[in-house]
């Protein structure tokens, strides 16, 4: 049985992820429950939940400054979050980039259900939460450009510097990052996710199953089809329609 706790001021909220929960995961306990960030901190403290289901806005705070004291009194959360939130897109930018869980308001028994699952592994595996550090990092600078990204896997939930991602490539519903003086990292979410989350960061998609970061970039060679050159010697093709594209992003380079 893993413990929960939910810490939301909307009471109709509370009582329907109740139902939700009872209904989809009946192996997660609801132990508690909190209305404020106030009560939130006691609370977690207090029953130490192996699972978070976390409101940002709230009457006297945000999620944000739950994590935050939760951080100031020990150091750092050890429960699993899952932020609820209306559609905040720098909030969930900045979830994507920590592999942090959350679920939109309201709350999809589908997309639920995916967290769940989630969840049932990295309770087992017991990991550090550094993710949860980095997510309260980039709330904390309010930057639109993330430097770190938390990539999750069935290993546990790794922090890279984005500058140091060669490129990702597709393999099915998976991507593999090709990360500098890493191996490679497999990763169970599609390359059109992470391409829209990278783009800004001098990424750029040059075939269906590849995106690659532009400073890594060795050599564009136009016969055989059009390819190119990473740094770590790796021959990948250009798509015909990514072609013109690529020529006039190189003669900005």
């Amino acid at each position: 049985m893993i413990t929960a706790l939910l810490i939301d001021d909307d009471d109709n909220l509370r009582q329907g992820m109740k139902s939700l929960l009872a209904r989809y995961a009946p192996d997660i306990k609801i132990v508690g429950e909190a209305n404020s960030v106030k009560t939130g901190v006691e609370t977690m403290e207090r029953l130490q939940p192996q699972v978070v289901f976390l409101d940002i806005q709230m009457t006297d705070g945000t999620g944000f400054d739950v994590l935050e004291e939760i951080a100031l009194r020990n150091g750092k959360s050890t429960a699993h979050i899952v932020f609820i939130t209306a559609h905040e897109q720098y909030a969930i930018k900045a979830f994507r980039f920590s592999a942090l869980d959350f679920l939109l308001k309201p709350v999809d028994p589908d997309e639920l259900q995916k967290v769940i699952e989630k969840i049932k592994n990295i309770v087992v595996k017991n990991d550090d939460f550094g993710h949860i550090d980095l997510l309260l990092e980039n709330i904390r600078k309010k930057v639109d450009k993330f430097k770190r990204i938390a990539l999750s896997n069935s290993d546990g939930i790794h922090l890279f510097e984005v500058s140091d991602i060669i490129r990702c490539e597709s393999e099915d519903n998976y991507t593999k990052f090709f990360i500098k003086n890493n191996k490679p990292v497999l990763i169970s979410k599609t390359l059109k996710e992470y391409e829209e989350l990278l783009t800004e960061h001098g990424f750029e998609r040059i075939h269906q199953s590849h995106l690659i970061n532009l400073a890594y970039l060795k050599s564009y060679i136009k016969k055989d089809g059009g390819y190119v050159v990473m740094s770590d010697n790796s021959h990948l093709p250009i798509s015909q329609r990514k072609k013109e594209r690529l020529q006039e992003i190189l003669k900005t380079l």
